[in-house]
């Protein structure tokens, strides 16, 4: 919960300076964590982030259901008798009749692409059906389901508008290779992980020049004038 709660402060700071984040993308080690979503969706930001196949959800069209009165005591309150189903569930419903080819990148060895699902549903745990003031948001499950595997291999929930399309969904979950990317050169190529000092102000001197080196060759790699691009 620090973990999420401490992304989170980052990106009010960052709002504090007049700058807006872009989508929030994150694997399953923040994607997993309610508050954290719940956290990024009361900030209105959007985010695609990694989930578990176990997650909790509902599809779309289930709505919650209020019981007739009996005419005495309180109304009962609208409540999903529905029984919950999982990410993974949800998918396999879908079947794979309901796959989409979609290519993201040109690799290495030639153009990446692989089959894809997209579906509206509802995430359902106990900690969002609290939150839910009515009905539970809406969100898009992304699923990557390999050719030959019989269920999927990764998931996604999003909060991007209905009218995102798969090959948005599909390039904003893929563009965390880019992520990984940059971290490991700033490791590997720029020396972040090279820092052996003991005092605070020595870690924050030596992450900034880093950070700056890195935003350096980031720019120099863009730029189209660039004699030798980083």
């Amino acid at each position: 919960m620090y973990r999420s709660g401490s992304s989170r402060s980052m990106l009010d700071e960052l709002r504090g300076w007049g700058l807006e984040p872009p989508v929030i993308l994150a694997d399953a080690a923040y994607g997993e964590i309610t508050d954290f979503r719940l956290g990024l969706a009361e900030r209105e930001l959007d985010y695609l982030v990694q989930a578990k196949h176990g997650t909790s959800a509902y599809a779309e069209d289930v709505q919650p259901e209020v019981t007739a009165y009996a005419g005495r005591g309180r109304p009962p309150v609208a409540h999903y008798r529905e029984k919950r189903s999982s990410l993974k569930a949800l998918a396999l419903a879908a079947g794979a009749e309901a796959l989409t080819t979609v290519a993201w990148r040109e690799g290495s060895h030639g153009q990446l692409c692989s089959r894809f699902l997209a579906l509206r549903v509802r995430p359902a745990n106990v900690r969002l059906r609290r939150a839910a003031e009515d009905e539970l948001p809406s969100a898009w499950l992304l699923c990557e389901w390999p050719e030959g595997e019989a269920e999927p291999s990764k998931y996604w929930l999003s909060n991007l508008p209905a009218d995102t399309s798969l090959e948005r969904l599909v390039s904003l979950a893929k563009l965390r290779w880019r992520v990984e990317h940059d971290y490991r050169e700033l490791k590997d190529g720029l020396g972040l992980d090279h820092f052996e000092g003991r005092s605070y102000r020595g870690w924050h001197h030596h992450v900034t020049l880093v950070s700056l080196a890195h935003g350096f060759v980031t720019l120099e790699r863009l730029n189209p004038k660039a004699h030798a691009p980083a």
